[in-house]
């Protein structure tokens, strides 16, 4: 829409010309690369805390105490100073702006970690309408962990783990929702996903996957749990059928009603002698896939024998890493080892996914992670892996490889590098299923917009290896200028080289405001630095 790069005739061309229909916020977007964070304060002068990230509506930004035990909660606000002189821009700020304060005012502080928790500093999700906030702690992980009942051997176990669901307005505890002597994966909310008022929470450890809604007073309230059982009537119909056989045998084999004696079979066998039912879904999926693919008996059996029964112990053996939806109504399962499931580094397991319908209780789709069928989809349709809410405003603007030109030509440039496509899609697949809010919305992170290093920087909430020099942020328009700089750590650089850093960089839903935070393994304080528009 817009000709010229001057803002001036950009606001004038706005008046005078409509963009064509369907693109109006995408030429509104393009405002943006007049109004960048081209200003720096750097080591600004801010309380030692743990930064989390900004709401998506822009409203919070979320922090923790430096002992894991308080939540502390700012609203953003603009620098604001007076100036005698003619031209302010060219004379230095007041010495205020090197306060974290005058960014930012402080809303409240809450204790949410009791005794022995702390609060897991790498979770958090914002509710729909961002009017409520999701926060976990938990106590220390126990590897050594004994097996019991259907637990998963190998996997380790937290005695407690707590989710605080709080009033982002006033900070206060709405509801709680408290597992035992369980493993959730927290990290990076990996072992949890928010669709609207819908929340999957995926239980490591008893491969169990429990279904919570939100509801607008603030409750967590359990829908149903997807593991052992799929519909919420098996355990019934299981415990009646244990009583009816268990009547039978004591006919058999006591004929006389007088002598007969409890003995407890009344009760579901709670050993590892049934699979559970979601594995029992799975399986049948698969079998029936297979035997479909032929219609010659002998061929038939022949095929299954290859291909289902000699990999059956290998099917058995899956465990359930990750959850995501894709809808109000299907779930897409990723399915791998134990040691899998439990490390940080997943590349080298085998993996699987699966489409579950939580209507009809059915898997609907089975996938390895080399399966080419499943790349083509993900490539063409990534925005649906995102599932993010209809009503979110910014975060239906993320950049992927499905709705920007520029994240296409990237990940052709990396497909055509080389190597085994079978091994290209096991990499990208790796991605799957995608983290919940684990990307920031901000218009800066555009591709259509700004051209940026992506091993430095990226929409992804992840922390970088730290550099010295400035990430640049170039305009994807002719004549391709830098628009804005953004440099971690000190102003002057690190002197000591040896110690290894990393950063992590906070942008603002819409404003042209960004935090970047330097720090080092040795738990020294942060370099926190604020880039905004001056």
């Amino acid at each position: 829409m817009f000709r010229s790069i001057n803002v001036t005739s950009r606001i004038f061309e706005r008046q005078i010309r409509t963009p064509a229909p369907g693109t109006s916020v995408h030429c509104a977007r393009r405002f943006y690369e007049n109004i960048v964070p081209s200003f720096t304060v750097y080591d600004i002068e801010c309380p030692d805390h743990s930064f989390r990230k900004f709401t998506d509506d822009g409203q919070y930004l979320i922090s923790f105490s430096r002992n894991h035990q308080d939540l502390i909660v700012y609203r953003p606000m603009w620098l604001s100073f007076s100036c005698k002189e003619e031209d302010c821009c060219r004379h230095d700020l007041p010495p205020k702006a090197k306060r974290f304060e005058s960014f930012f005012t402080q809303l409240y502080s809450v204790t949410l970690a009791s005794c022995n928790e702390l609060i897991c500093k790498d979770f958090f999700l914002s509710m729909e309408g961002n009017q409520f906030g999701l926060f976990a702690t938990s106590t220390a992980q126990i590897h050594d962990a004994p097996t019991t009942g259907r637990a998963i051997q190998g996997v380790p176990f937290i005695e407690k783990i707590t989710f605080h669901l709080l009033r982002l307005e006033d900070g206060v505890v709405l509801d709680e929702k408290v597992f035992h002597n369980d493993f959730i994966n927290l990290a990076h909310n990996m072992g949890v996903f928010l669709y609207d008022d819908l929340l999957a929470i995926v239980s490591l450890r008893y491969q169990t996957i429990h279904i919570l809604q939100v509801r607008d007073l603030g409750n967590l309230v359990d829908v149903r749990t997807i593991g052992s059982f799929c519909r919420e009537d098996d355990e019934l119909f299981l415990i009646s059928n244990s009583q009816s056989l268990a009547t039978s045998e004591r006919s058999r084999l006591n004929p006389f009603p007088g002598n007969q004696v409890g003995n407890g079979h009344n009760q579901v066998n709670q050993d590892n002698s049934f699979l559970s039912g979601i594995k029992q879904r799975l399986l049948s999926f698969i079998f029936q896939g297979m035997w479909n693919e032929e219609t010659d008996q002998a061929v038939r059996v022949q095929s299954l024998k290859k291909k289902f029964f000699f990999h059956f112990q290998d099917y058995v053996d899956l465990i359930i890493w990750k959850v995501q939806f894709l809808d109000r109504h299907h779930l897409l399962i990723k399915f791998g080892s134990v040691d899998g499931g439990v490390s940080r580094n997943v590349d080298h397991h085998p993996a699987f996914f699966a489409v579950y319908s939580m209507e009809t209780t059915e898997v609907v789709a089975f996938y390895q992670n080399s399966a080419e069928e499943l790349y083509f989809l993900f490539e063409k349709f990534c925005d649906h892996f995102h599932a993010t809410s209809r009503n979110s405003l910014h975060m239906n603007f993320i950049s992927s490889h499905s709705n920007n030109v520029y994240a296409l030509e990237q990940l052709r440039s990396i497909k055509s590098k080389g190597g085994s496509f079978s091994q290209f899609v096991k990499k990208m697949m790796a991605s799957l299923p995608f983290g919940c809010q684990s990307q920031s919305p901000s218009p800066y992170f555009d591709q259509s917009l700004f051209r940026y290093d992506e091993k430095l920087i990226s929409a992804t909430d992840r922390h970088r290896q730290s550099t010295d020099h400035p990430i640049k942020f170039i305009s994807r328009r002719p004549p391709y200028t830098l628009k804005f700089k953004i440099k971690p750590g000190p102003e002057a650089g690190t002197i000591d080289g040896r110690t290894k850093r990393i950063s992590s960089f906070l942008f603002h839903p819409f404003l042209p405001l960004a935090l970047s935070i330097q720090q080092t393994l040795f738990l020294q304080p942060s370099v926190v630095n604020i880039h905004f528009r001056r």
